[in-house]
């Protein structure tokens, strides 16, 4: 049987400038009228946004990278929130209003009015795409995960063939759907950050929250090995014992980087880590066994993440934010070195994303030999 090969790109905000770098090289590496490699396309919260960009110009795959390309370079924060004075004060107050003193009617949940966004997606992608790849045999399936806020279920929202069948499973299920807009908005809406918003009868937000499985989807669709382009940018060492304490208590900032690492990172890393303890188990059993329904056949995965520290990065690019929005998060510390996690998932300005960019490309070109084996 022919192997099919998934992509799983995960989510982190403006970290999803990484994938497009690493997404860059691999096309750098193939000709330019190379077919799309990857028939199953998977993405979580900003993911999700290269993931649909990337599926409808399947047809076109190299065509198509370059084009995301130049979108991420020419980001700018006011293209994803109002970043302007009166945008900032007015959502500020508003949820300070109505979120922490209770006054007034409607509560918005969102620090932040991310309604550029929207705008900005409508203008640019054309979904229409998605249909024509999967009619002409470029594409399998693309699919993208969001959280119920009622149902506490990860819901992911997949279009694909008919022969591909729903799936439930523990607070995850697969849901056949024709993808649109506000698909990519409620998986890329963070929580607090971002506006809730409603797909049928339920609000949706971040599909990064409560995801235990995020490989699993892809392998739903069809996939029989994956490609994960993670965007954790601390890669892991040796364990050393105790790291060194601090004397000052955690700013905000510091606590909310790690609250959204522990939604889109640790949950990845998790799954990766119990996938490959069940290959390996998988190669102990006999071949029929292991082949067989509900069996371990073993899943070839090969992972992408960045070779340094993406907040660090982040920290030299926080001179790019508009004064609005600098302002508005030096109070909970984002502006500090020691907030420049928090700062990773929200620095939409063209430095910031350029040198993720670039970054991604050089990883991905420094593993030329394995891309190039792994995808046959």
């Amino acid at each position: 049987m022919q192997a099919i090969t998934g992509l799983i790109l995960s989510g982190g905000g403006a970290r999803a400038a990484y994938q497009v770098g690493v997404l860059s090289g691999i096309a750098q590496l193939l000709p330019a009228d190379a077919a799309n490699p990857f028939p199953v396309i998977v993405g979580t919260s900003a993911g999700a946004i290269n993931a649909v960009t990337l599926a409808s110009g399947a047809q076109q795959f190299v065509a198509t990278v370059q084009r995301l390309e130049a979108f991420w370079r020419g980001f700018a924060s006011h293209q994803v929130v109002r970043s302007d004075w009166p945008g900032v004060i007015r959502q500020a107050s508003r949820f300070i209003r109505h979120s922490l003193l209770g006054i007034g009617g409607s509560v918005p949940v969102a620090l932040v009015d991310s309604s550029p966004l929207g705008t900005l997606l409508r203008e640019r992608l054309e979904l229409a795409g998605i249909d024509a790849a999967l009619a002409a045999g470029a594409l399998h399936a693309v699919a993208v995960t969001a959280f119920g806020y009622s149902s506490g279920q990860a819901v992911t929202f997949y279009q694909g063939g008919h022969a591909i069948q729903p799936w439930l499973r523990h607070r995850r299920i697969g849901v056949p759907t024709q993808l649109t807009v506000e698909h990519l908005l409620a998986s890329a809406s963070i929580p607090l950050l971002f506006p809730p918003v409603r797909l049928g009868e339920d609000f949706y937000g971040d599909g990064a929250m409560r995801q235990s499985a995020p490989i699993s989807p892809a392998l739903h669709l069809g996939a029989t090995r994956v490609l994960v382009v993670g965007v954790s940018g601390n890669p892991r060492g040796p364990d050393t014992g105790v790291a060194a304490g601090s004397e000052q208590q955690p700013s905000l900032a510091q606590i909310g980087g790690h609250l959204l690492n522990s939604a889109f990172i640790d949950s990845l890393e998790d799954d990766l880590e119990l996938l490959q303890r069940l290959n390996q188990l998988g190669r102990l059993l006999p071949a029929d066994v292991a082949s067989a329904p509900l069996g371990l056949s073993p899943v070839e995965v090969m992972v992408v993440s960045p070779s340094q520290p993406l907040d660090e990065i982040a920290a030299r690019h926080r001179h790019e934010l508009p004064p609005a929005l600098r302002l508005f998060l030096r109070g909970p510390g984002a502006t500090k070195t020691s907030g420049a996690g928090l700062l990773s998932y929200l620095l939409f300005e063209a430095g910031y994303c350029g040198e993720l960019i670039e970054l991604g490309r050089r990883d991905a070109l420094a593993k030329k030999a394995e891309i190039l084996a792994f995808l046959g």
